[in-house]
């Protein structure tokens, strides 16, 4: 009798087990069956198809880490290396609306409001496509920009961590010793082009302890004569887009017409994707010409 009561316990403890075990399977196959389909939906998920209508709009969106979705872009866009990819949608200027769509995009990022931009708009806004702009007014917008696109784009660690890094060289940068120093940027010889009511340069200048005297002027870029730069002689002179041997030129040319930023060695060459496309590179300028200009503030 008491074999039969211990092997009536071995059967009742090994159908326990068993019990036990179909519980578990149970419960693993019901949340599996619970998360396949968001696990698919993810996977499933079309990524974003990005068309950028100017040079910055496409840095801003590798910035932001979607820079793999831009599926088509304008002549100009060469930076990242792996932009130069992309299929090519028109001149920056003017670019072909039917091209556009037959990308069938999901997102469109400007730069600023064209006749050109807002005729596709009309295109677009019946598909439900946003175009959006772009348009820094001041260093501290541009990782601002690139959280929102991050946002917009579902690749938010990403864009906080670009973001991120250009604050801190944004607060970072050290500019030369008060007073303001004038600064004249040449940005076309002949004729002879600065920059005007930029407020993006502007505020670039100013963070590096520099003051734009044509920046009252109604327009971004306007012409000027040499006789009123001469006039206005500025401290500081800085060329874009200019090489070595073009500066060198261009000093001899400004010093025989009696510059003093040119006599005295206050004259420097930027590279103009830098300082004219208003995205995270514009961070770049700023630590050059804050650099230059602590330069010239140490010259005698």
């Amino acid at each position: 009798m008491a074999r039969r009561a211990a092997n009536g316990c071995g059967r009742a403890r090994r159908q326990t087990h068993r019990l036990a075990a179909a519980l578990c399977l149970s419960l693993i196959v019901a949340w599996a069956g619970l998360a396949r389909p968001a696990a698919a939906q993810a996977r499933t998920a079309p990524p974003p198809r990005i068309v950028t209508l100017a040079p910055s709009a496409t840095e801003l969106v590798y910035a932001a880490g979607a820079g793999a979705d831009i599926v088509g872009t304008v002549l100009r866009s060469d930076y990242p290396a792996s932009a130069l990819a992309i299929p090519r949608i028109g001149d920056g200027i003017q670019f072909s609306e039917e091209a556009i769509l037959a990308l069938r995009p999901t997102l469109v990022v400007g730069w600023q409001p064209s006749d050109a931009s807002r005729a596709l708009a009309q295109r677009l806004a019946p598909l439900g496509v946003p175009l959006v702009y772009a348009n820094p007014k001041s260093l501290d917008e541009i990782p601002a920009l690139i959280r929102d696109l991050g946002a917009r784009l579902d690749t938010r660690a990403a864009a906080d961590q670009a973001a991120r890094g250009l604050t801190q060289r944004i607060r970072a940068l050290r500019p030369a010793s008060l007073p303001p120093q004038t600064i004249f940027i040449e940005i076309s010889a002949d004729p002879l082009y600065t920059l005007g009511r930029d407020p993006l340069t502007n505020d670039l200048l100013q963070r590096c302890g520099g003051l734009n005297p044509y920046a009252g002027r109604a327009v971004a870029a306007p012409q000027v004569s040499v006789e009123s730069v001469l006039a206005l002689n500025p401290n500081v002179l800085i060329m874009s887009p200019y090489g070595g041997e073009t500066l060198t030129a261009r000093r001899a040319w400004w010093a025989q017409h009696g510059l003093t930023a040119a006599r005295t060695g206050r004259i420097y060459a930027i590279d103009p994707d830098l300082l004219h496309r208003p995205g995270p590179r514009l961070v770049d300028a700023a630590e050059a010409i804050c650099a230059d200009l602590r330069h010239s503030r140490g010259l005698p």
